[in-house]
Parts: structure tokens; sequence; C-alpha cells
């Protein structure tokens, strides 16, 4: 089996949560402190050493496109008043990664957009990543999903624990054994279940390395929870034929298609960083002593 250099990056959603600010921005787009989210999932996918990466967008997301295109204009602006600082942040996002898009025309879920991958992934195993799961974990989640893959020649996801009554939003995997990393042999895995028939509170986490073999259960699948084509789907049907691995997502991880998680995401991201840590450490003392927050 090849190496893993491809990632797919799944962003044609409407951002219906983020509304009215998603009307005419993607929610893909929202900044995270000075960074649009998704240019931390590529940024992930880099550092994993997936350099070859395609963008799933839709109508009214050329802005996506733009972001990782040469700005000439500004960039010769910047260049000509000496702000080569500024000038290298712009000139980075362009540099990143080799980075296409491809349309997905009907909104048919999940599942749907990772089969419009098809002919660009080819027969070589791939991963996907969710632009509103942010791994800031120097990309270890992702490195030690791919050696996992390279390694069992099997498909592997990451999860995370929650809340019982939350499991009803995710996609919720059943443990088969799990070995002395935490690594997890799936027995099955189901799509927003119940809380009260989950098989465990074991919710997929944003994060995906599959064999090609996937789209062949992409292929199978028809439309379940919402009337959609679930990715969940194809990967429970994977099961029947390969192994299908998880591995546990310890730190690092906000969900920003949740307002709080994002919010969270901006501050903490914001606090790490030494240009705005210090002053912004003031700022939230003098706001929560302000406010009498104990």
């Amino acid at each position: 089996m090849p190496a893993v250099t491809k990632a797919v990056i799944p962003a044609a959603g409407f951002g219906t949560r983020f509304l009215p600010a998603t009307k005419s921005t993607p929610k893909e787009m929202l900044p995270v402190v000075d960074r649009p989210a998704i240019q931390y999932v590529v940024e992930e996918a880099v550092r994993a050493g997936l350099t070859d990466i395609l963008i799933i967008t839709s109508r009214n997301k050329r802005s996506l496109e733009d972001h990782f295109d040469r700005s000439y204009e500004l960039e010769a602006s910047l260049a000509a008043s000496g702000k080569t600082a500024m000038l290298e942040e712009v000139q980075y996002s362009t540099n990143l990664a080799n980075i296409h898009f491809v349309r997905q025309r009907d909104p048919l879920g999940l599942g749907h957009a990772v089969a419009t991958a098809r002919h660009h992934v080819g027969n070589e195993p791939f991963a996907v990543l969710l632009p509103d799961d942010l791994m800031v974990d120097d990309a270890s989640l992702l490195r030690s999903m791919v050696a996992i893959l390279e390694r069992t020649k099997s498909s592997v996801v990451s999860v995370q624990e929650v809340a019982p009554e939350e499991i009803s939003s995710y996609g919720c995997v059943e443990p088969e054994s799990t070995d002395a990393d935490g690594v997890v042999d799936i027995r099955r895995i189901v799509e927003k279940p119940a809380p009260d028939v989950a098989p465990s509170n074991l919710a997929v986490s944003g994060r995906y390395v599959f064999t090609p073999e996937i789209f062949a259960a992409l292929d199978r699948i028809t439309p379940g929870a919402g009337g959609e084509l679930q990715l969940t789907d194809a990967i429970a049907l994977l099961l029947e034929t390969e192994k299908v691995f998880a591995v546990p997502c310890r730190a690092g991880h906000y969900d920003v298609g949740q307002k709080l998680d994002f919010l969270r995401a901006n501050v903490e991201l914001a606090l790490d960083r030494e240009d705005l840590g210090p002053a912004f450490t003031e700022m939230l003392r003098e706001i929560v002593q302000r406010r009498g927050i104990a």
C-alpha cells in the first residue's frame, strides 16, 4: 500500500449554527484568533506529512479558494510598504501545500462529500479531516493514525469520550478490544444512536484515515440519519471486509462548529500566543473581577 500523502477536507456545509455570520462568509473562514479555522486544519495535515490536499466546497465558498491563492496586489502593497512580517503571513497560507478544490453539487451528506474525492484520491489511502474539528496537538494524533494504517493496512478513526446524553449527536463506536496504547479494535459503529441504545460513549471526533476500499462501501450506502448519506454507515460496511481501528483523542480538540467551543478555542489559543497571551490574560482577569465572577 502506498504511503499516505493525500488529505480530503469536506467544507461544503451551510454553517447554520453561526447564522447570520455565515450567510455570506463560509463557516470555515471564521477567524480563530487571526487565522481562518480551515487554515489550522490544513496546517495539521501538512505537519503530518500530507501535502496533497483536496477541499470539497459548494456554492458561495469562493473565499476558501481565494485564501489559499496568491493575492498579488496585496503582496505588492505590503512589499512596497516594507511590511515584511505581514507579507510572510499572507504568503504562508499560499505555500502550505498543493491544494485542490472540487464542488459537492448537492448537499447529500458527509458520505457523499467524501465520495466526490474518488477521482483525486485514486487507489491510495487518504485522510479525511473535518474542518469543524480543530486538533491543536502538533498533528500527533493524525501522525499516529497514519502510522497505524501503514502498519496494519486498515482504516482508522479518532474518538473521544462524551457525556452519554451527548452521544446522539455523533457517530459512536463499540469496542471489541483495546490495546496498551489505547488503540481500539472496533466491533461496530453506528450514527447518532439514542443514548439508551448507544453501544458506548466513544464518539467519532472528526479525523479518519482510510484505505481506498472505503469508496466501494460508499457506493453501497443509502440515506441514513437526517436523510443523508452518512460516512459512518460506510465505515459500518467496511467492517464487514476489514478491521477498523480507533485512536483516542486525548488533548487539543476544539469543536468550532459549536459556539461555546469556538469561543473556548479563541480564548485558549490566544492565551498560548507570546504576542497576545500576557495582555489577554490581564484583560480576562479585569473582566472577571469587574463582573464579580468567582
